[in-house]
């Protein structure tokens, strides 16, 4: 008997509605996370990557609406699932990190009632058990002297302290999943790596799946076994990070790429992708890359592309059309 895929996403789409007006934010995104493997998601802001991540646990704003698409974790379906099953599941099975620490934070609790809160909502145990196991997260994500800040407050915690805390606090119970949406955005470099090795430790030792939200390829490369490149709500190119890292196919891909500026090599102007990418809800006739991309033909501004599959892996290009 072939066993469900831990996560599956099929042709997901999401619109917000602002004022009778409808904007298209994801056009249609499918993949498939194995256990035990780290899936990154990188694109510029307002590619849809954060979006992406909130459908995964029916976290959309009022305002979104998911027009169409399956989510299956094991086989489930979670956009149908009743609102108890969907609570269970949150944090249990699908656990999240998100961007800003500080704000996932309630600053009127310690940092031990938060994390025992979350406990007790999913598990029957005693306050001293909770408490002892509050211990044992803030060790694991090596914070010192844990019983001591168990007590303390978020602001007495440094901004790389509380990401942490909130790593803590979502692998509490040992989720099959981590969904961490741009965790290193708000810390300095240092904390970044830091944070990195961290979620990288964790995974490897957990053998959880992990889905990477990022807009930082170099980030993307220490982590990920797998890569989807977003571009206007649409998977332009997705491939091993070790093939797509070697040989990127997709133009917007190889832009990205040569972005990246080492501190041995850095050129007096900083390269960049000419032009913008098009504004949500924009009419897009072919291409949504086609702008701003040097190799476009008219086919490319009139035709979208669909995703071409060699080699294992997908390319939204029509010059994959003649390899």
């Amino acid at each position: 008997m072939q066993t469900a895929p831990l996560l599956e996403v099929q042709n997901l789409r999401v619109s917000f509605q602002v004022e009778k007006q409808t904007y298209p934010v994801l056009r249609g995104i499918s993949y498939i996370l194995p256990a035990g493997k780290v899936l990154a998601v990188v694109g510029e802001s307002g590619s849809g990557k954060t979006v992406h991540a909130l459908s995964l646990l029916r976290l959309l704003p009022p305002t979104a609406h998911i027009t169409d698409g399956k989510i299956y974790y094991r086989g489930k379906d979670i956009l149908t699932l009743p609102t108890e099953e969907l609570r269970r599941l949150r944090g249990e099975k699908i656990s999240m990190i998100f961007q800003d620490p500080s704000a996932g934070l309630n600053p009127v609790l310690t940092i031990g009632e938060q994390l025992t809160e979350t406990l007790h909502a999913h598990r029957k145990i005693t306050p001293e058990q909770a408490r002892e196991l509050a211990v044992q997260l803030l060790k694991k994500v090596g914070i010192y002297q844990p019983e001591k800040r168990l007590k303390e407050y978020p602001f007495q915690f440094s901004g790389g302290m509380c990401q942490r805390v909130m790593i803590a606090m979502a692998l509490a119970l040992g989720p099959d999943v981590l969904i961490a949406d741009e965790p290193t955005t708000a810390l300095d470099v240092t904390i970044q790596a830091q944070i990195l090795r961290l979620i990288k430790q964790l995974q490897q030792e957990s053998k959880m799946a992990v889905v990477f939200i990022t807009h930082n390829l170099a980030l993307a490369s220490e982590l990920a076994d797998e890569v989807m490149v977003l571009y206007a709500g649409l998977c332009m190119e997705r491939a091993a990070a070790s093939d797509l890292f070697a040989d990127p196919r997709h133009p917007y891909t190889r832009g990205l790429l040569d972005t990246l500026v080492s501190l041995k090599n850095r050129p007096e102007i900083l390269p960049a992708i000419p032009g913008n990418p098009p504004v949500a809800g924009e009419e897009i006739a072919g291409c949504p890359f086609a702008p701003r991309c040097n190799r476009a033909t008219e086919k490319c501004r009139h035709s979208l592309p669909p995703l071409f599959e060699k080699d294992n892996r997908q390319v939204r290009c029509w010059l994959e059309e003649t390899k």
